[in-house]
């Protein structure tokens, strides 16, 4: 089991990130929650299969169609156990 916290930065608000990496996720049997931050940020909690984690990683330095990455930022071992993956409040 991997977690993390991944905090990606650019245009990524009001191009479809959030489904799209809710999709991804469940694709790929990752556990968590996806939200927007005040900042325009997107901040994601993973848990899963340490390769599955990967995959969501990997998928958001690109994102949807319309967003521009900028940064991703991965925090190892902070992100939380869930069932399922859920797209939650802005904070």
């Amino acid at each position: 089991m991997r977690t993390v916290t991944m905090t990606v930065s650019g245009r990524v608000q009001g191009v479809g990130f959030r489904y799209t990496m809710q999709a991804e996720a469940q694709r790929l049997g990752v556990d968590g929650w996806v939200r927007n931050r005040r900042d325009g940020s997107v901040e994601a909690s993973l848990a899963g299969d340490p390769d599955a984690v990967e995959g969501v990683i990997a998928w958001a330095h690109d994102g949807p169609a319309g967003a521009r990455v900028d940064d991703v930022d991965v925090v190892e071992g902070t992100g939380e156990s869930a069932s399922g993956f859920e797209i939650r409040a802005t904070a």
